[in-house]
């Protein structure tokens, strides 16, 4: 094929008869003009108002599930407006950092009505500890609707003194495999103890059994729950369009992590972070102890992470596959581009307030609810 080279047109290779390279520039890419991102892209529209938000999901039909920290979940209706609530839900151990959690569909939702919440509870003494129950949820006719057939499927092991650092962020995969992050509970060395799932990310069967292909079954009793572990307040988990899960968490002074969950592995707290100690007590950095792994993306100062989207809509066609952050600590909504398995903090967007989490929403728009009492619901369009 004397003559003859292959360039690419508008996506598709065409061969061009007696072409030289000199004589034609070299043409890459399709006709349509380059996706940018403006620099503020967001058009703020606030829809509600929760008291002390701390998780949404959409429901099928187009309404919201919200749990506020201090035991409600409320229904809300974007279209209409109008706000209700979901009774019969599961008693919680309100303070601190404890309280309502997370709320998930059920992968079969549309079929079997069964939703997962998170939630602190009370042990003997003046100790509690996260739990995660499945329940079944009935709609009525108007703004609310009820819960039955509640059913524990997991707990914190041991439950221990203190209000913090419970975690409990719920994931479905593709399988249908149930994910929940346990938080060390601020206790630290329990993050190494395989007696314990404190400080760990845990993979179940959707009814709590647990999978006999997890990376320590051998082992029996709380270890065969683990997927990884030395984990210290995991408040975001989110998987992206190959599959993989990400996480990321919030480090001591300094040192908050992303990382992408690896089978097996140990990401070193307490004994290795990129932040040091309240005290301000030195911690070895993830360098000095490579066969622990090391995040993907740190942050120091912090942005106190919490809330975490990989996002897949059409609204936003350059986020694609970006991850969204809540900053907390940073009143951000920071932006996460992936290569892979590689990671970076692309853009940090101001948003005034705490940010406690954040969602896609059936068209592709982005909702965020705010931290706190009299947190507002903000659903981000567009600027162009």
């Amino acid at each position: 094929m004397a003559g003859r080279r292959r360039m690419a047109v508008g996506g598709h290779s065409k061969e061009i008869a007696g072409a030289s390279a000199a004589a034609r520039p070299h043409v890459t890419g399709g006709p349509l003009p380059a996706l940018r991102v403006p620099a503020q892209p967001f058009v703020k529209t606030e829809y509600a108002r929760f008291d002390q938000p701390w998780a949404m999901t959409f429901l099928p039909d187009g309404r919201l599930l919200v749990t506020e920290k201090p035991g409600r979940l409320r229904l809300f209706d974007p279209a209409s407006r109008q706000m209700g609530e979901i009774v019969g839900v599961p008693a919680v151990d309100y303070g601190g950092q404890g309280g309502f959690g997370d709320v998930v569909l059920h992968p079969q939702f549309a079929s079997n009505h069964v939703v997962y919440l998170s939630y602190a509870e009370a042990g003997d003494g003046d100790t509690r500890g996260a739990a995660v129950a499945r329940a079944t949820l009935t709609l009525d006719a108007g703004t609310g609707g009820s819960l039955s057939n509640l059913q524990v499927v997991w707990r914190q092991v041991p439950k221990v003194n203190g209000t913090a650092h419970y975690s409990h962020r719920i994931a479905f995969d593709r399988a249908g495999k149930l994910w929940i992050s346990s938080g060390e509970r601020q206790q630290a060395t329990p993050a190494q103890d395989m007696q314990s799932n404190l400080g760990k990310i845990v993979r179940l069967n959707a009814d709590g059994s647990v999978p006999a292909d997890n990376p320590f079954v051998a082992q029996g009793g709380i270890a065969a729950q683990v997927w990884t572990l030395g984990h210290r307040n995991v408040l975001g988990l989110a998987f992206d369009a190959a599959g993989r899960l990400w996480e990321h968490e919030m480090g001591p002074m300094g040192g908050d992590e992303l990382n992408l969950v690896e089978r097996g592995s140990n990401y070193g707290w307490p004994i290795v972070s990129n932040g040091d100690n309240y005290d301000g007590t030195p911690i070895p950095d993830h360098d000095t102890r490579p066969d622990f792994n090391a995040p993907e993306a740190w942050w120091t100062p912090v942005i106190a992470p919490s809330g975490f989207v990989i996002y897949s809509g059409s609204m936003f066609p350059y986020f694609r596959g970006h991850g969204f952050i809540g900053g907390l600590a940073s009143q951000a909504l920071v932006r996460i581009q992936f290569d892979g398995v590689r990671a970076r903090e692309a853009a940090r967007y101001d948003m005034g307030q705490r940010i406690r989490e954040v969602e896609q929403g059936p068209d592709g728009a982005i909702w965020l609810l705010e931290d706190g009492a009299g947190a507002r619901l903000l659903k981000l369009t567009p600027a162009l």
